[in-house]
Order: C-alpha cells, then sequence, then structure tokens
C-alpha cells in the first residue's frame, strides 16, 4: 500500500470518530497536524464531508421548518465549494510532487486524478463508520442488523479494492507511466458571472 493512501485511511478514519466524540455540525475541532501540509488538508477534508453527511441528514426531516430549511441548504452549497477546493488542494499535492516526473512516451491518463478517487475514500470512511453503527443498534431487528452487516462487508470490500487502485496509480505516476492533468471543477451554479438566475439581478 502506498504510504499516501495508508496516511489517508488511518487520517479519515480518526477524524470521523473524532468528528463523532461532538456528533454537532457547528463543532469547531482542533486540527492535531501542522497548517499547510497535506495531514492538515486530509484532516479538514474528512471533516467537512462529515459536517456534511449530517446537513443531509437534517435536511431530510420532514418536519423541518422551511426557512431553516433554506438556510441549511445554502449552508451545504458553501460546503459543497469548500469540498471542492480541498480536493483540488490534494491535487496541488500530488501535482507538485511529482512534477519532476520523466512521463514516458507511452503514458496514459486516468479517469481522475488521485484527489478525486481520495475523495471517494474518505466518504468510504464516513459509510462504514455509519454502517457499523447500523450492526449494532439495540433497538433494530435481527434482520435489519443483517442486512447492515452485509452491506459493511461490501463497503469494506471496496475501501480495500478503491485503496489499492489509488497505489496503483500514485505508483504509475511516480514512475512516469501515468500522467496527471488537473482540470479544475468551475462550478457554476455559485458564480454571478455564469449562473443566470444571479447575473439575471445584477
Amino acid at each position: 500500500m502506498n504510504e499516501i493512501v495508508t496516511k489517508c485511511l488511518n487520517i479519515f478514519r480518526d477524524t470521523t470518530e473524532y468528528y463523532h466524540e461532538f456528533d454537532n455540525i457547528d463543532a469547531c475541532p482542533k486540527n492535531p497536524y501542522q497548517a499547510g501540509n497535506i495531514e492538515d488538508v486530509l484532516f479538514r477534508k474528512n471533516w467537512i464531508d462529515a459536517v456534511q453527511w449530517h446537513m443531509e441528514d437534517i435536511i431530510r426531516d420532514p418536519n423541518i421548518d422551511p426557512v431553516a430549511a433554506l438556510k441549511l441548504k445554502r449552508r451545504i452549497d458553501k460546503s459543497n465549494q469548500d469540498r471542492t477546493d480541498l480536493v483540488e488542494d490534494i491535487d496541488t499535492y500530488f501535482r507538485e510532487k511529482y512534477k519532476d516526473v520523466a512521463v514516458k512516451e507511452n503514458a496514459t491518463i486516468n479517469t481522475e486524478s488521485p484527489a478525486w478517487a481520495i475523495d471517494r475514500l474518505s466518504i468510504l470512511a464516513l459509510k462504514i463508520y455509519h454502517m457499523r453503527q447500523e450492526t449494532e443498534r439495540k433497538d433494530a431487528s435481527a434482520e435489519h442488523i443483517a442486512k447492515c452487516q452485509a452491506k459493511l462487508n461490501v463497503l469494506l470490500e471496496q475501501q480495500v479494492d478503491l485503496s489499492t487502485a489509488i497505489s496503483q496509480l500514485i505508483d504509475d505516476i511516480e514512475a512516469g507511466n501515468k500522467y496527471m492533468k488537473v482540470y479544475r471543477q468551475m462550478k457554476m451554479y455559485n458564480d454571478t458571472d455564469t449562473n443566470p438566475v444571479l447575473y439575471g439581478k445584477k
């Protein structure tokens, strides 16, 4: 397993557990990592994923106050933009790390960058945590527990497969067998110059 992937798995697991010590979307975490390094970015990425996971739960409450729901939707939109920015920070790390690699003539490009695959690894850590919680519920039926255990087993297998694939991708980039290009997401709905609802009100 590539060292950075092992680091991702450990940080995502620990951060997910740390969030649930508060279980509060307004909690202010203490980031244990030095600002600006990759560990810091990975911690902030998983924390914001955990917060958004729970905001998505809250907004699905059928009895939520409409005004509160709109306010929360705006917060989720902001969170999505922040998540995207952090993914791009991770890609910047890889691009800088491997900028001097001699790319082989027959090198190929991947369908996604390392950071967008790592984004999925962060979400998987949250899925595994919450599915494991379902298997430990005392108020659920045996059938529910069994179904959730089967799903947890699949998620754990998926985590191994995705970690392996990311490791192979990073190793290939390091060896010059693959090359990476970073395409900024260029989200249009948050931009007052590209969202017609927003620029129409100028």
